[in-house]
């Protein structure tokens, strides 16, 4: 005998578990984050704290656990814009500069192209350690050490190969007739871009433009070495907290809201990704 089929979106049970054991393990580890933040003592092995944050606070002398994260000691918010800013301008130079490379890899062949493909994973196989010593010592001599414009240089050559990588496949599965007939129709290059070839791109730019941007906001010894100490960010603030080895309230709520900008990024891109399915029924 046969089993008998489920209802249409209906899940087994087997496929609940699996979405659940999934779930977990993507979000188990904020948990204790989430409670560490709110903690003002916590000790093994009690589970949970002995004492909270907000039930302290009166009697700290000092800013104790989010008091101290939203309060202008920390500098929370000079390193979300700094964040922020360094990965957005990261991603938009990285598409721009990608866009055209991914085309001729995508639809032309030419000697050295496999050399070219194998130099473009380079920065993916050495070390972080390696390209930002070199880079540190090279920036110093050309004043772009403790700048922005060089901290966005050097967030440019490990995250230029996934975005030239995910756009040559987006532009491998575009055929080449839809910009021909616009051409025919009498469309310039530029309209061309911006009518044909961009909306038909337009899912696997936003996520090139959402792993760069996440990738940007996550490099710590690039940031940490070309910095120079001048320009702090998420993962550099995070790594002050936690050079001593302990994670308090106050890096956990900094590590919370580390996470802030790639999540709702990932929001706001799978949000436009479904309304660009939408429009294209």
């Amino acid at each position: 005998m046969t089993a008998p089929a489920l209802p249409p979106n209906r899940l087994s049970p087997l496929a609940r578990f699996y979405l659940l054991a999934i779930a977990l393990f993507v979000l188990g580890p904020f948990v204790p984050l989430i409670i560490q933040s709110f903690a003002f003592q916590w000790d093994w092995p009690n589970l949970l704290p002995t004492e909270w944050w907000f039930t302290a606070r009166a009697q700290a002398r000092l800013p104790q656990g989010w008091d101290y994260v939203l309060s202008s000691y920390s500098r929370l918010g000079e390193a979300v814009f700094n964040t922020v800013l360094i990965g957005g301008a990261t991603t938009l130079i990285c598409l721009i500069t990608s866009l055209p490379a991914a085309r001729v890899l995508a639809r032309n062949s030419f000697p050295g192209k496999r050399a070219f493909e194998f130099y473009l994973t380079l920065p993916l196989i050495v070390p972080e350690a390696a390209v930002g010593m070199a880079l540190a010592m090279l920036f110093v001599r050309m004043g772009l050490a403790g700048s922005y414009a060089g901290i966005i240089i050097a967030h440019l050559i490990p995250t230029t190969p996934y975005m030239v990588r995910m756009l040559t496949a987006v532009y491998q599965g575009l055929a080449p007739e839809y910009e021909e007939q616009a051409h025919i129709l009498g469309a310039s290059r530029r309209q061309t871009l911006f009518a044909v070839t961009l909306p038909m791109l337009l899912p696997g730019v936003i996520a090139g433009c959402l792993f760069t941007f996440l990738v940007s906001t996550n490099l710590f010894l690039l940031t940490f070495l070309l910095g120079q100490g001048k320009i702090i960010t998420l993962p550099t603030l995070l790594f002050s907290k936690l050079a001593g080895g302990a994670l308090d309230p106050s890096a956990a709520g900094i590590a919370l809201v580390a996470a802030l900008p790639g999540m709702l990024l990932l929001l706001v891109s799978e949000r436009a990704m479904r309304n660009q399915l939408w429009l294209g029924r």
